[in-house]
């Protein structure tokens, strides 16, 4: 019971994100002001970094600290995994880069549905369904990363960041876009029917952000202002000194426990990005939001399989016996 503000939290600030987000891009549409391309460059990167210490702990709360062997062996793995990831992207553009908008869509769609059934158990609530959960997951995992990279606006942006992106989706962008947008308006209808409110408010903000914002901004403000916190709320019970503030009723203090072992990677990817740019041509914003986005998707892979028993273990019916 002591998580469920942290689960609260979480949901009410994504949500704030992603409705700030919309407003200021209403306002600057009925000014007629624009957003150029070198600002959505650097929003971009904000968001990104932001988003990255939700998942530069998974060494904390996926295995013991000791034996140090089997700790270290870990962490090789893990580095190891995440080094043949990058060089892959980096190598094969495209092809990886279609194979990480897959993984990633599944991982944020099931995260979410994950994150939100362990609100459910904090708050002795019944968890919804499998099928249930995978008719939230597919479109909240898909929309914000399927509509804006389909989006024509995208074109010049992947130019400029790597021109081998702007046709990654071939001559397949419109079925796409268009099967993305009927499964996030059925979803949302079968909510509705259901009386399912809060799953339908969810697909509604993702659906109008990634339609109205520019793909950048649009992913930037999904990734670190809606993922990594939700995903931040689900780090809290599984980090002792953070369980401890939780259970002592400082659950802020909580969440801030659960960011801070986080904040190195900030520091981390963008030394790494900035060599990376260095050694490569380009501008310095178009170069370094690559070199950025390389190493995170690189990490999305070990990340992935790391978060993914914990969000097995959150999907379907309650195992009373944990």
């Amino acid at each position: 019971m002591e998580f469920t503000p942290v689960y609260q939290w979480a949901r009410r600030w994504s949500r704030v994100g992603v409705i700030t987000t919309i407003l200021v891009l209403i306002g600057l549409r009925l000014t007629l002001a624009e957003i150029n391309l070198t600002t959505q460059l650097a929003i971009a990167l904000v968001g990104l970094l932001v988003g990255i210490p939700h998942g530069a702990i998974d060494h904390l709360i996926s295995i013991p600290s000791h034996p140090r062997s089997k700790f270290a062996a870990y962490i090789v793995a893990y580095i190891a995994i995440a080094v043949l990831a990058g060089w892959a992207i980096a190598t094969w553009n495209v092809i990886g880069f279609q194979v990480v908008v897959v993984m990633s869509a599944l991982h944020f769609g099931y995260g979410d549905a994950a994150y939100i059934n362990e609100g459910h158990d904090c708050a002795d609530q019944h968890r919804n369904s499998f099928p249930l959960e995978s008719l939230y997951a597919i479109p909240a995992g898909f929309l914000p990363v399927v509509l804006p990279l389909t989006d024509h606006r995208t074109l010049s942006a992947l130019n400029r960041i790597n021109p081998t992106l702007d046709h990654w989706a071939g001559s397949h962008a419109h079925l796409l876009r268009t099967a993305t947008l009927l499964i996030g308006v059925v979803a949302a209808a079968t909510f509705v029917i259901l009386r399912k409110y809060s799953l339908a408010i969810d697909l509604g903000l993702l659906a109008t952000l990634s339609l109205l914002a520019p793909p950048l901004i649009a992913f930037a403000t999904y990734f670190g202002f809606w993922h990594a916190i939700r995903h931040t709320a689900r780090l809290v019970p599984k980090l002792p000194k953070a369980v401890g503030l939780a259970s002592a009723g400082r659950w802020q203090s909580a969440i801030v426990a659960a960011v801070i072992p986080g904040l190195y990677a900030i520091g981390g990817t963008l030394v790494i990005a900035i060599i990376l740019m260095l050694r490569s041509p380009g501008k310095f914003s178009s170069s370094l939001l690559w070199s950025t986005l390389v190493i995170i998707w690189a990490l999305t892979v070990p990340h992935m399989a790391t978060t993914a028993k914990f969000d097995f273990r959150a999907l379907g019916p309650k195992n009373h016996a944990q």
